[in-house]
């Protein structure tokens, strides 16, 4: 009988001592648990910030009826600003969760090792303080990131000139913003460094040409002829659409003692600027071909800055759609 009893007293093999089990391995659980909910969280927010942008790129495309992005330039301009804006918007969101969940997390395990959270919390204030006070150029750009993302002064995809860096922009974060140049090279310019942003994917460009021809040469005529092949450009199917105003010859731009200049300007879409130019040189070298006329050699002169560009007479204020025009008969299109 006394045996039973003392078999029965005994535990059984199955039973687990969870409060010595939790004594030893709660605080690493928990702060592997913390960190995969921080990753999950990231994911999920991230996943919602890029569902969100893709819902109102993909909105706009439907709308305008176009499949890419570089597309929409033959839609309204407000549109393409909307979507690179949205884009660049996202990107910041993104980089802020990052940051923000990353703060939580540090804080919550930094709580689980059984450090006073309170007082850490309070000592970064005080080190934070002393950190704006001494990196002060962290702190600017931050700010001016921000202040460049909410001013729309610039977005992903955009052609913009910055100073340090000319090109186009592929992702804009909150402390750095990275422009591809022409030659492939990508400049991470620090927010703080952008003095003033000279975007060109905004409203609309203007192609300036400034041709020289001698002398002696018949200015009206030449004038009647650069303007009559403008037009005919712009009449074109292929450059109907690029073309958002009517072309303009701004007449003299300079004499000298063997040539005179001559300045023709045409309003486009953004994205074709350089195109148009290169078409727009093209035809112009064909029709004084025709003339007869030889052109000197002169080097070339554009106009600098948007002061020069707002006092010449002619300019006109930006438009945000598209100048209607006619479209050549279904017949003539090839």
């Amino acid at each position: 009988m006394n045996s039973l009893l003392a078999a029965a007293t005994v535990p059984a093999p199955s039973d687990f001592d969870w409060d010595a089990f939790w004594a030893m391995w709660g605080v690493p659980i928990r702060i592997v648990a913390i960190l995969v909910v921080a990753v999950l969280v990231r994911v999920a927010l991230h996943f919602m910030i890029r569902r969100v942008v893709d819902q109102v790129v993909n909105g706009i495309k439907r709308k305008q009826n176009v499949d890419d992005t570089q597309a929409l330039v033959a839609s309204p301009l407000a549109a393409v600003r909307v979507v690179q804006r949205t884009r660049t918007l996202g990107s910041v969101l993104n980089n802020l969760v990052t940051v923000v969940i990353s703060a939580v997390a540090l804080v919550l395990v930094l709580g689980e090792l059984d450090f006073d959270v309170v007082a850490i919390v309070g000592a970064a204030s005080v080190v934070g303080a002393g950190l704006a006070f001494g990196a002060q150029n962290i702190v600017k750009d931050l700010l001016n990131g921000i202040f460049m993302v909410a001013e729309d002064q610039l977005g992903v995809g955009d052609v913009v000139d910055v100073g340090p860096a000319t090109g186009v922009v592929e992702a804009v974060g909150i402390r750095v913003t990275q422009i591809r140049d022409v030659n492939g090279v990508l400049w991470f310019v620090r927010n703080g460094e952008i003095l003033r942003v000279g975007n060109m994917s905004q409203g609309w460009a203007r192609v300036v040409i400034d041709l020289a021809v001698p002398y002696a040469t018949d200015v009206d005529a030449v004038q009647a002829r650069m303007l009559a092949t403008a037009q005919e450009m712009a009449a074109t199917p292929k450059w109907a659409r690029t073309v958002i105003d009517q072309p303009e010859v701004w007449g003299l731009q300079s004499i000298a003692e063997e040539h005179v200049v001559i300045r023709i300007v045409m309003k486009t879409r953004t994205a074709e600027r350089d195109d148009v130019d290169r078409e727009l040189r093209a035809r112009l070298k064909a029709a004084t071909d025709e003339m007869g006329i030889t052109l000197p050699s002169l080097t070339s002169v554009v106009l600098t800055g948007f002061d020069g560009a707002g006092s010449v007479g002619g300019a006109r204020p930006p438009r945000t759609v598209p100048t209607p025009h006619q479209q050549a008969p279904r017949g003539r299109r090839r």
